[in-house]
């Protein structure tokens, strides 16, 4: 038989969210799309801070300036936590089995994740990284405990100026840049898909950001759609492929540096999707479909090798008997052995006639 499903936390998830997961993938992209830089409030499907703004107009420039401060941090916050928890979904459904994170990866692509990770770096991203929309004196612990400060413009610049970078914000960059490369990694209709979205530029926006992490993500996103490049880009961005081969691991068998699949097209690569899709499909519905396979209407097997490999649990009873049922069936009754023969030799004739006929 089959063998019993490890039943840990990631699979009870699993099973309790994989029938609704695009629409959470979805709602998940909605509010990354409102939080992003780039996103104005009036033009998104949903507003995230209306718990933030207050209904009443906020008199005073000190109040204004804390508004506008709470409002970034709401936004980062938000960004944060949602590609941590995007990224650690990914993380976990791939250690538990790989059709799950497969799913999971293409309802993500499905959702327009690619391009919208993309509108998210296309910023100054230096900018974004650096920018620092928190005050020690509004922080916890330091706003319940002690004396409270007396707010000013003064002491509201001196705190955000403090900093050169904001490791909220680099977190959360790390974070998506991660999610690309799983989703994409392998996959060239996908990387494709990067290309025509001229993700190149972007990409070399964000190695000016000096995190190594940050760095090697984009760099390997760059290494897997150089071939579709062209000769001219990698003579004009030697710096690039000189840090890819000191920062990226290489496998014996990769022509990143020297292949090139110029007139390649997402179409060209749709059939490894399509079957990755019903595979995927086809797990689910074997492993968390109750009557996925009606024994009435199952097609019948006509592997000699598979019926012959299956295992078949023989009753106690037919066990202890065994001896009688070979007495009873096989040795107290005579086979005419030239019959059969005669039979078998005349049905390969017929079955020959039929291949010559149709040749």
């Amino acid at each position: 038989g089959l063998a019993p499903v490890p039943d840990t936390p990631v699979e009870r998830l699993y099973r309790t969210i994989y029938l609704l997961l695009p629409h959470y993938m979805i709602a998940l992209l909605k509010v990354l799309l409102a939080a992003a830089p780039t996103s104005r409030a009036r033009s998104e499907p949903i507003d995230i801070l209306d718990e933030v703004v207050p209904k009443e107009p906020v008199a005073g420039v000190v109040e204004s300036s804390l508004l506008n401060l709470d409002v970034d941090r709401h936004k980062e916050i938000t960004v944060k936590a949602i590609s941590g928890l995007m990224l650690l979904l990914l993380k976990q459904l791939k250690l538990n089995h790989i059709y799950q994170f497969e799913y999971v990866s293409q309802q993500l692509v499905f959702a327009n994740c690619i391009p919208l990770i993309l509108k998210f770096f296309n910023q100054n991203i230096v900018t974004y990284v650096r920018a620092r929309n928190s005050s020690p004196a509004l922080d916890f612990p330091g706003y319940f405990i002690g004396d409270r400060v007396e707010l000013s413009l003064d002491l509201l610049s001196n705190s955000l100026s403090g900093s050169n970078c904001s490791w909220r914000n680099m977190f959360s960059c790390i974070n998506l840049m991660r999610i690309l490369c799983k989703s994409c990694k392998w996959k060239h209709a996908r990387t494709i898909m990067m290309v025509a979205f001229k993700s190149a530029t972007i990409l070399k926006r964000v190695l000016h950001v000096r995190n190594a992490m940050l760095q090697l993500y984009a760099l390997k996103l760059l290494k897997s759609q150089s071939r579709y490049f062209g000769r001219q880009w990698r003579k004009n961005n030697m710096a690039i492929m000189s840090a890819i081969y000191q920062k990226v691991r290489h496998r014996l068998t990769d022509d990143w540096a020297y292949g090139n699949e110029v007139d390649a097209r997402p179409l060209d690569f749709q059939t490894d999707e399509c079957t990755l899709r019903t595979n995927v499909d086809s797990f689910n519905a074997r492993r968390y479909t109750k009557f996925w396979c009606d024994t009435e209407v199952a097609p019948l097997d006509n592997s000699l090798v598979s019926v012959l490999n299956q295992h078949i649990e023989l009753p106690e009873e037919f066990k202890l008997n065994y001896e009688a049922w070979l007495e009873r069936e096989v040795f107290s009754k005579e086979s005419n052995w030239d019959l059969i023969l005669s039979l078998s030799t005349k049905a390969s004739n017929i079955h020959a006639e039929q291949i010559r006929s149709v040749d």
